[in-house]
């Protein structure tokens, strides 16, 4: 018997995922993902992709590694950063392991936005912006930076439609939605403006398609013009006592309980 032979023999049934691949088809139109239970009774996110499944971690790094004895990468670096100090510039290998963190909570943002665990998908979000952050201040040079931030408007993108499902799927109601919108929006156009590609941003699709589902919710829920909104108006017809009030508004209700 040959030692590949021997090694066969020991496996148990439990080492092939036959019987996930046969259970359950690839989709390859959408995000295929499901909450499962590990041996332990913790939830786990599966994702099926057309070669197999991915299993993820749902709290901390979605490997379940522990980086430098950090939850993340990103933990690691910034602690490393508060040591060594802020000219640091990172190696080859945080490079590398800040790409293969990117891959990670990438996959499992995108699962959350189809599972609708929209404050997960926020966390991930700001996890991966964070990360962005970092690249962006200590990068190695100007051109790898920049092949990070690139994704910066997409992170955003994912970022906002959660936040507005938040609002709406807590009570929050449909104003609070539309505003989570528009002022996602605002934050978009001032990244656009600082790409320098702000004639781009009417026709570009995510801003497209942000708009369309704020317009959707404000038809559903038979919303008017937000306080945001009223305010914009005012200060473009140079309404200034009417702007100060509406200012004096948003800034209570922002103050005011959760």
């Amino acid at each position: 018997m040959t030692e590949q032979e021997e090694h066969r023999d020991d496996r148990t049934d439990h080492d092939n995922i036959d019987f996930i691949i046969r259970s359950w088809a690839f989709d390859p139109t959408t995000v295929n993902a499901r909450i499962v239970q590990g041996d332990d009774g913790r939830d786990v996110i599966q994702m099926r992709v057309d070669l197999g499944v991915l299993q993820m971690e749902a709290t901390a790094r979605p490997d379940g590694t522990r980086p430098h004895g950090f939850d993340t990468v990103l933990d690691y670096l910034k602690d490393k950063v508060g040591t060594e100090g802020v000219d640091y510039r990172l190696s080859d290998d945080d490079c590398f392991d800040i790409d293969r963190e990117f891959v990670q909570f990438y996959h499992r943002r995108i699962c959350w936005l189809q599972l609708c665990r929209f404050r997960q998908a926020i966390a991930d979000a700001d996890h991966t912006l964070g990360l962005m952050d970092l690249c962006q201040a200590h990068g190695p040079d100007e051109e790898w930076s920049l092949s990070h931030e690139q994704y910066r408007p997409f992170v955003m993108f994912h970022r906002i439609q959660a936040e507005a499902l938040v609002a709406l799927d807590e009570g929050e109601g449909a104003e609070a939605a539309i505003e989570c919108i528009t002022v996602g929006l605002e934050r978009l156009r001032e990244l656009f403006v600082e790409y320098e590609i702000e004639d781009h941003f009417d026709d570009d699709e995510m801003i497209k398609r942000l708009v369309e589902v704020r317009e959707d919710i404000r038809t559903r829920f038979g919303i008017g013009q937000t306080l945001r909104e009223q305010l914009a108006d005012a200060v473009a017809h140079e309404q200034y006592e009417r702007a100060a009030r509406l200012r004096d508004e948003i800034s209570r209700r922002d103050l005011g309980p959760r």
